[in-house]
């Protein structure tokens, strides 16, 4: 960050992010915005002059959790009064988006309400507002132009990863989802643009870039004379910057998995052997009143061709229980597929009806009995999956990007090529770097593991090892 802007960051912001790893990315991003501003960031409430929560609609009661969350602002806005202080209050993201009017309605102490494709403008938001005046400024249309063309460069802090947004938006209006509506239709970034940005980011000190899009691999960026690029062959662009040691992506839909994307995860190095892809049932039914447009058999196929093309690839997914009209034998086919594949990881939740979503209109509701015994059974087996997985890397050697402390002294955490959480003791110097870390145990969210040193042979087996 500049030295002058540095030295202006007279100010606090309180940052609250909910939800997808989207939200945390336009977080930071918000922060990039408000630095000009001379706004620092803060983790507690205390002494904030504005607060931000960037929140989310995909969960049952997203927007309960944000008015509980305005409550106990409001106090400390009033505290802060007293003090002679306006603090500035925000509600952005996917709720602000869609309840914007109930927001100024319960909450008319907000100052700001705006969604997600808005917060580019957030300097003229703030110089329209009046915290004084109870008149919040609102911002939830959907701009002509891209936010992303407004936005100063990133700002990677001492971090050693990054998220990165290729593409936003979303075409396929699956019945429960309300993404189409906050987020929008389907937009790709220019090639050009998401280049310039992760060469920012690598000269800033990042080794490993997680590519972000409510359908990632739906990517169709403008080139440079070429026609638009896909995902694939962004993915081998981005492997040729040098510094750039790791690319991941997410969340990706099976309907846009090409030949060229599963050739890459095959034949480009730095792209980890971990994918998440959703499917969200094993039911062909349910997938069809989920507007899904795809099949079991056609997820399986999928699987099939990107285990082929790199053989040590692992998979995490999300899963939905209990919507509309799932019956026992759609359960159990959900069961069967999870059972035939084989997860590292996944995501469960019990349906939940968004307000203006097909599903929410149908009158054949799963009791909620019956999606909380559901839940646990699935959660049951993937938890036995996601603990052998864990448990199969004892003995093997990984490379670990270290990211943090750990909870005592002298342990650092990190995570490996699958996403783990990777703990093992380790001097202050090993931090951001990648470490060739023996993996000693598996448990069921984490590994242990210790610190080789020395050079390796072919077949990964090390001359010399140590702990570092």
């Amino acid at each position: 960050m500049d030295s002058v802007v540095v030295a202006a960051l007279k100010k606090k912001v309180l940052i609250k992010t909910y939800g997808c790893q989207m939200n945390v990315y336009d977080s930071a991003r918000m922060a990039d915005v408000l630095a000009p501003l001379g706004y620092g960031p803060t983790d507690t409430l205390d002494g904030a002059d504005m607060v931000i929560l960037n929140t989310c609609h995909i969960r049952e009661k997203a927007s309960e959790k944000v008015f509980s969350e305005l409550g106990r602002i409001r106090a400390e806005k009033n505290r802060a009064r007293e003090r002679g202080v306006e603090m500035i209050v925000a509600v952005a993201g996917c709720v602000a988006q869609a309840e914007g009017e109930e927001i100024m309605a319960r909450a008319p102490y907000v100052d700001l309400v705006f969604g997600p494709q808005a917060y580019h403008r957030l300097p003229e938001m703030i110089a329209a507002a009046d915290p004084s005046a109870r008149h919040p400024v609102v911002d939830t249309e959907f701009p002509v132009e891209s936010k992303f063309d407004f936005l100063p460069e990133p700002s990677a802090g001492s971090n050693c990863s990054a998220f990165l947004s290729v593409q936003e938006g979303c075409d396929k209006f699956c019945s429960f989802c309300v993404v189409p509506y906050t987020r929008g239709a389907e937009y790709s970034r220019p090639v050009a643009a998401v280049l310039r940005e992760a060469r920012s980011l690598v000269s800033q000190g990042i080794s490993e870039i997680t590519l972000l899009g409510q359908n990632v691999n739906a990517y169709h960026g403008e080139g440079s004379g070429s026609g638009d690029w896909g995902l694939g062959r962004l993915i081998r662009e981005l492997a040729e910057i040098d510094g750039l040691d790791r690319i991941r992506y997410m969340t990706s839909h099976p309907l846009d998995v090409d030949d060229d994307l599963i050739s890459a995860h095959g034949e480009v190095p730095a792209l980890m052997p971990y994918l998440h892809l959703p499917v969200q049932s094993g039911s062909d039914p349910v997938l069809s009143a989920m507007n899904r447009r795809h099949t079991a058999d056609d997820y399986r196929r999928v699987v099939d061709r990107l285990r082929s093309a790199r053989p040590d690839l692992a998979f995490s997914s999300d899963f939905i229980v209990g919507h509309p009209g799932e019956s026992d034998q759609d359960f159990a086919d959900t069961l069967r597929l999870v059972s035939d594949i084989g997860y590292a990881q996944a995501y469960s939740f019990k349906y939940s009806a968004r307000p203006g979503t097909p599903a929410a209109q149908t009158t054949e509701q799963v009791p909620e009995a019956i999606k909380s015994e559901r839940l646990q059974s699935l959660q049951q087996l993937l938890g036995a999956q996601q603990l052998a997985f864990n448990q199969s890397a004892a003995g093997t050697n990984q490379d670990v990007l270290v990211e943090r402390h750990g909870n005592r002294a002298g342990q650092l955490v990190g995570r490996g090529p699958y996403m783990q959480a990777v703990h093992f003791d380790g001097p202050e110097r090993l931090l951001n770097t990648l470490v060739d870390v023996k993996i000693l145990e598996g448990f069921a969210n984490s590994l242990a593991g210790e610190v080789v040193t020395g050079v390796s042979v072919p077949g990964g087996e090390p001359i010399e090892r140590a702990i570092a």
